[in-house]
């Protein structure tokens, strides 16, 4: 797995990679020459149940006496929350990240914490990057989150609150949160100690892609920085790489896929506009003539 380098940010991971992928995929068509694309299943790391009689799928770590929600209820909750149709290029990776998200949400070990809120909203905004209506963009965060039965606004609020204490930060600070007291500091000490087996913690690639954020922020982006990072935290470095690089092939993917829109779109328009002009010139000399003989009278 190819390590992170000082190269791979966030701001540059939209950028178009010529490289061929090959992941587990969902997979949606580019209607202007039905070529498929396929986006990874970032999220996938656990066993599902499905029930052949009632087809529903919950995460199998989870199911209790009082059983969570189905992946199918989720995803009702969502569009009923969100009525309007979101464009297949946004839906379709939004449908298989709410999926994943169920499961993780809905594992015995899971708990809430602020990086894994940045690291969730840093997909988001990557994802819906270029969405046509800011305001819809923001009401369809909101039908998402509250779909998991969680707090949209706490996900902002702690994104913002980690972003802001991370610009402040070095690469020597950051690492060294244990030594300091503060609020962000005391976030990232009880993670460590849920992490080094003291209480739940389940890591997920959100928490991954947060982490990341955190050492962007802080101009830390040596690989020796994230290293430490994990030490301290107490998290496998090879999950993280691993995560943070298939993380950066389905944005490769996503970039791809909304560049052939754009020129399917900016085609199509034009197809339009070469259309319309045989009409309006006709229009121009039938009304001309009509003018003439009117005048002739």
């Amino acid at each position: 797995m190819a390590t992170v380098t000082s190269s791979f940010s966030l701001s540059t991971l939209t950028q178009s990679s010529q490289r061929n992928f090959n992941f587990p995929s969902t997979r949606f068509l580019d209607s202007s020459n039905s070529r498929a694309f396929r986006f990874p299943l970032i999220f996938s790391s656990h066993y599902v149940q499905i029930s052949p009689s009632r087809m529903v799928v919950r995460c199998s770590s989870s199911v209790t006496a009082s059983d969570p929600p189905t992946v199918s209820e989720t995803k009702l909750n969502f569009l009923k929350a969100y009525k309007r149709p979101i464009p297949s290029i946004y839906n379709t990776v939004l449908q298989e990240l709410i999926v994943q998200q169920h499961l993780m949400r809905y594992k015995r070990s899971y708990r809430y914490d602020p990086v894994f809120a940045l690291g969730f909203v840093t997909v988001y905004e990557q994802l819906m990057e270029g969405y046509p209506s800011d305001e819809d963009r923001e009401a369809i965060f909101q039908a998402y989150v509250k779909a998991l039965e969680e707090d949209p606004e706490q996900y902002r609020v702690d994104a913002r609150k980690l972003e802001e204490w991370a610009r402040a930060q070095n690469p020597t600070s950051l690492v060294g949160f244990s030594s300091r007291e503060g609020e962000v500091e005391g976030i990232l000490k009880d993670i460590a100690e849920r992490a080094g087996g003291k209480g739940d913690f389940s890591y997920s690639r959100f928490f991954a892609i947060g982490l990341f954020r955190l050492l962007e922020l802080a101009n830390a982006m040596e690989p020796t920085i994230l290293e430490k990072l994990c030490a301290v935290l107490n998290v496998n470095k090879r999950s993280v790489d691993r995560d943070l690089d298939v993380y950066r092939n389905m944005l490769s993917k996503l970039v791809q896929a909304k560049e052939l829109l754009k020129e399917y779109v900016d085609r199509e328009k034009k197809k339009r506009e070469e259309r319309a002009e045989p009409q309006k010139a006709n229009e121009a000399i039938t009304k001309a003539t009509g003018q003439q003989q009117f005048s002739g009278m």
